[in-house]
């Protein structure tokens, strides 16, 4: 180090998670942080107009030096990496595979802050499988970073319940800061050795896949409890959606929040049949207990309680979503 008493540091995210670990390193005057690197911008919006990151925003606002490169393994960002002379990069939710040519290049390598207890949930989307999956608890793993996806020896884990009003806003914005308060823990032990990295167990990895739109669509054969786990879990991309029977189309009805019913006492046992339509929201049968739909959005139009959508949109009783 040129200065002993500064780490000198590179930070590579892209996504939301990352930014509360971004400005805790910043504000640190025992870190000197060097380069942010995160993904190019990228057109988004009705007029696909390039926006950056999340992350290329905070550095921007934070003044801090940033790198957007297209691949992070060409040979002229990895000479420039080389330039920097790093003690040690953090990875947040950064969206590219990391090459070993890379990882090499910092004194201590390279860790990352992932948003699950790993082995657990590797992958790129740990937040809404535990929800999807019903997990009692969730948590995060500051851990180094090898070739693999998410495969690196472990050095410090944080855990959190899964509370019934979480959804993955709600846990997104917790396990945000868990994770900085952890990688501030974790970069000064680690350095000075006084952290022993542990080995990833085979025993219970499992991979969180992308996420996609079509995951989205509710399918009421299923429980109302894994329906409602689904809606909780995929606010607020893609969200959750069934379809209005209608002329000359379905008509697509999003769902933004819902809570399931055990036993409704109502007549009719047909997945995706409406058993009640009124002020208290729209009860519809699943292959097990009932989901009650609290707030919802037609195509085009915006969101509003179920009473209010009622008003305008009834449905009669018997009607099937699909």
């Amino acid at each position: 180090m040129a200065d002993s008493a500064r780490l000198r540091l590179a930070f590579f995210g892209s996504a939301g998670l990352a930014v509360v670990s971004l400005r805790a390193l910043a504000a640190r005057r025992d870190f000197d942080l060097v380069a942010v690197v995160s993904q190019p911008d990228k057109p988004r919006g009705r007029e696909l107009r390039h926006q950056p990151t999340p992350v290329s925003a905070a550095a921007r606002e934070l003044g801090l030096p940033l790198h957007t490169p297209a691949r992070c393994r060409d040979a002229a960002f990895l000479e420039q990496v080389a330039a920097w002379q790093l003690d040690l990069a953090v990875v947040g939710a950064y969206g590219q595979i990391l090459p070993s040519a890379l990882l090499a290049l910092p004194r201590h390598g390279f860790i990352n802050v992932h948003a699950s207890l790993l082995p657990k949930y590797r992958g790129a989307a740990p937040i809404q499988w535990a929800i999807l999956n019903g997990d009692a608890e969730t948590g995060v793993t500051i851990m180094k970073v090898d070739a693999g996806l998410d495969t690196g020896d472990m050095l410090l884990k944080a855990t959190t319940p899964i509370a019934p009003e979480d959804d993955a806003l709600t846990l997104h914005d917790r396990l945000a800061q868990m994770g900085a308060a952890l990688l501030l823990r974790a970069i000064p032990d680690y350095v000075a050795g006084r952290l022993v990295p542990e080995p990833q167990p085979a025993e219970g990895a499992t991979y969180a896949r992308k996420i996609t739109k079509a995951d989205g669509q509710l399918d009421w054969n299923l429980p109302a409890r894994d329906l409602w786990n689904r809606v909780r879990a995929l606010i607020p991309w893609p969200g959750t959606f069934t379809f209005l029977p209608a002329e000359p189309r379905p008509w697509l009805l999003k769902v933004w929040r819902a809570e399931p019913v055990a036993d409704t006492g109502l007549a009719g046992d047909v997945p995706g049949e409406i058993l009640r339509a009124d002020k208290h929201g729209l009860v519809v049968r699943c292959g097990e207990g009932a989901l009650r739909l609290l707030e919802l959005q037609r195509e085009g139009g915006r969101r509003v309680f179920a009473a209010e959508f009622l008003a305008g949109h009834p449905l009669p009783a018997g009607l099937r979503l699909g």
